[in-house]
């Protein structure tokens, strides 16, 4: 994956400076074991593992700080809402926000996406407007679209994707027209591993005239996310993706366009006043965050935001490539493998089929040998559509992963095929 959002290489670095194994010890749940053997978690772009000091920190959080935040004077509220704005600061600095108010605590990537469309599209997108997204987007950027066309008029374009699962940026350019008010594009393919050029594609984007909503799910846990060098107006994330709790994710957005942006939902925190007869919203992002968050899953996003400033991150971005790059070379020696997804710039997805065999037995019989990878359609059943399938098999890495885990992975394969043959 590249060390920068901007960037297509990897930052060469010494192979000794990424301690995969002292990493490893970090995360607990690796050393389980599943059906007598040693877990191998290849699932990582469904959702990533824990380390021990995400966990600490939530079990903390409810053990001594346990409260609701903003509203209360008392000291454990008062605890509770510095440990949640600080979590939002701290995903500020990540992001590289210029201000913490364009931070929006939300439940997930979908969220955020709904968020978007529901506030700024439908507020600001008029019947015939255009909205440009790829083909190999994740249904969380697909879905949405589709509904505010159906409920407001506006118009939904896809710019196709070629064989390799590369998007057709030719295509884009001729799609991106003066009716193209938003364009909403994945950083990373979930089912393909793709890197998307996302910082041509805002400048393409916004010469046009159109915003542009990055899809970061895949992204933010593999790449030195900078909004701002990006110029993005809004950027979607999960938490878990990023070794966080699960149920807590962020928007970022411009905060010009927030505050032009009506809220999407009504009820507690979202407002200053309230009578039957008007209601005042509340400052940007508190407008946005209607009802009590999700506080111990903010304090360990945090958490997790501060692991990753422990670690050798360029080293952390280099070894997952080393694997990426490995684990292509011994899938095209596989017989009968053929990989789906074959992307010059790739994040460390493998996406294959196996001839004859289907994904899902596959799975079944890889998790007997304790091998955790994913089937199916990947909530991407475009994608499957093009190539002409059903759903494939997908591994998926980390920095936690290790050669000795691809060799387990591959020599799973090679006895589910032998079984299933």
């Amino acid at each position: 994956m590249n060390a920068t959002a901007h960037q297509t290489a990897p930052q060469p670095v010494a192979p000794a400076a990424f301690d995969v194994a002292r990493v490893r010890a970090d995360f607990p749940i690796l050393a389980t074991q599943i059906h007598g053997k040693p877990l191998v978690y290849l699932d990582n772009a469904a959702t990533t593992q824990k380390p021990q000091r995400v966990i600490d920190a939530v079990s903390h959080y409810y053990e001594a700080t346990n409260a609701n935040v903003h509203r209360g004077v008392h000291t454990l509220s008062q605890r509770a809402t510095d440990e949640f704005e600080g979590a939002r600061e701290a995903v500020r600095q990540f992001l590289n926000a210029a201000d913490a108010r364009e931070i929006v605590f939300t439940r997930g990537t979908t969220e955020s996406i709904n968020l978007v469309a529901q506030s700024y599209a439908r507020e600001f997108l008029s019947p015939g407007d255009e909205i440009l997204i790829g083909a190999a987007e994740h249904h969380a950027n697909i879905v949405p679209w589709q509904m505010l066309a159906k409920s407001r008029g506006t118009v939904l374009k896809v710019a196709p994707i070629n064989d390799a699962g590369e998007l057709d940026m030719a295509a884009f350019e001729r799609l991106l027209t003066p009716r193209t008010k938003l364009v909403a594009i994945g950083h990373v393919s979930n089912a393909l591993g793709t890197i998307n050029p996302v910082a041509r594609i805002t400048a393409l984007a916004h010469a046009a005239g159109a915003k542009v909503l990055i899809d970061g799910a895949q992204s933010v846990a593999h790449a030195n996310i900078d909004v701002r060098a990006l110029d993005c107006d809004f950027f979607a994330f999960s938490g878990h993706k990023l070794f966080a709790p699960t149920g807590i994710g962020v928007l970022y957005a411009k905060a010009d366009l927030l505050e032009m942006m009506p809220p999407w939902q009504g009820g507690g925190d979202m407002i200053k006043t309230v009578s039957f007869e008007h209601t005042e919203y509340n400052d940007i992002p508190y407008k946005f965050e209607a009802g009590t968050p999700h506080i111990a899953g903010a304090v360990g996003l945090k958490a997790a935001i501060d692991y990753l400033q422990t670690l050798d991150f360029a080293g952390a971005v280099a070894h997952e490539h080393r694997l990426l790059e490995a684990a292509t070379r011994a899938a095209g020696t596989f017989p009968g493998l053929r990989p789906i997804g074959t992307a010059r710039e790739k994040a460390g997805v493998l996406s294959f089929v196996i001839e004859g065999l289907h994904p899902q037995d596959l799975g079944v019989l890889l998790d007997s040998q304790g091998v955790a990878i994913r089937t199916g359609h990947h909530c991407a059943m475009p994608v499957m559509q093009y190539y002409g399938l059903a759903g494939t098999a997908r591994a998926s890495f980390a920095f936690y992963n290790t050669q000795d885990d691809l060799d387990r992975f591959f020599k799973a394969l090679e006895k589910a095929r032998d079984i299933l043959s």
